[in-house]
């Protein structure tokens, strides 16, 4: 895929990252290598991204992984985002709230502990949550979250909308940042909900991996220029094609600006200009 050239300072606030030797391939999903990863964001214009692991089996946990991905990031653009994840069902089912009274940590679970070695470990910028996949950290876990105050990327849609993230997530004093709008896969109600919730919650911003609504893209840039971060779900998508959504919005040169770095900045200091 030809290189981009389109004039813009870029930075990727959702990019996956998997281990790939032998004895952590991923497990699911469209694998890559970091070499890989690295030449479509540079095709793309990208100078920086987030990387954070895939999917791993249920009772494995994310300790390994995580890093693995903090060790392949070194010398390289990327900037890794611990997953975790909890034994709480985040359905809002009354079946799993009864659950959710009673469970308990695994130990392949994530910790209070583990955030806050995670939180001081300077070889980690944030955390990612995967509730539909993963489960709810339980509450002490969110209280160190809460502490340590780092960015938490949060895959939201069907399983876990905007009004589940905002009942469990956003009272906390951390930012959380909802990848796809939290409508993915392409659920335009989902993503609007999401939309409407910026104007409550002040620690809230939008990722836009895989908002592929133009009209969508151009309200959120458009109301709340300062809570859109660009995120290209790379690898399932080329770096390219989320780039060139951004560009071809009807919305000013300001507002692309603000998406591709300013905002992404602001949330990810590592990923500021003097950190390049």
């Amino acid at each position: 895929m030809l290189e981009l050239n389109h004039g813009f300072r870029v930075v990727d606030l959702h990019a996956r990252l998997d281990p790939t030797d032998e004895a952590e391939v991923a497990s699911r999903g469209r694998e890559t290598t970091p070499e890989s990863l690295e030449r479509e964001l540079h095709q793309a214009g990208v100078v920086k991204a987030v990387v954070s692991p895939g999917s791993r089996p249920a009772d494995e946990g994310y300790l390994r992984a995580n890093n693995a991905v903090a060790r392949l990031s070194v010398e390289r653009p990327f900037l890794a985002f611990a997953r975790i994840d909890g034994p709480r069902d985040p359905s809002s089912r009354a079946s799993a709230r009864l659950r959710n009274l009673t469970a308990s940590r695994g130990s392949h679970h994530a910790s209070p502990e583990d955030i806050e070695q995670y939180a001081y470990d300077d070889r980690f910028h944030g955390f990612t949550l995967a509730p539909d996949r993963d489960g709810l950290p339980d509450e002490a876990t969110l209280d160190q979250l809460e502490d340590v105050g780092l960015p938490v990327v949060v895959d939201g849609g069907r399983e876990f909308p905007p009004a589940a993230v905002a009942e469990t997530l956003l009272d906390r004093e951390f930012p959380v940042v909802l990848a796809g709008f939290g409508g993915y896969p392409l659920d335009r109600e989902l993503m609007l909900e999401a939309i409407e919730l910026l104007d409550q919650y002040d620690q809230l911003y939008l990722d836009t991996r895989h908002v592929h609504f133009r009209s969508v893209l151009e309200r959120a840039l458009l109301e709340h220029p300062d809570r859109v971060l660009f995120g290209s779900g790379a690898p399932e998508t080329h770096p390219n094609v989320g780039v060139m959504e951004i560009l071809t919005l009807d919305v000013s040169e300001d507002a692309m600006r603000r998406a591709f770095s300013t905002n992404p900045s602001r949330v990810v200091p590592g990923l500021a200009p003097g950190e390049d």
